[in-house]
């Protein structure tokens, strides 16, 4: 079904009825925007995942070393 889409050149059309619209043309900028913000959020979550991984490695052979 998803074919005759393609076949008949609705989703083709669509697309090429929202780049010429100005809500197209905002929904492809929020869409740009929320890809940059996924991307330093991971950018972010990286750096400190291994931070906070270092943390805990010290804590752990803190408590080892004590016991």
């Amino acid at each position: 079904m998803s074919g005759d889409v393609f076949n008949k050149g609705g989703a083709v059309s669509m697309i090429k009825r929202l780049v010429r619209e100005e809500e197209g043309q905002t929904l492809v900028e929020y869409g740009l925007l929320v890809a940059l913000i996924a991307l330093v959020v991971i950018a972010i979550l990286t750096l400190l995942g291994t931070k906070v991984r270092n943390l805990f490695v010290r804590v752990n052979t803190s408590i080892a070393s004590t016991t």
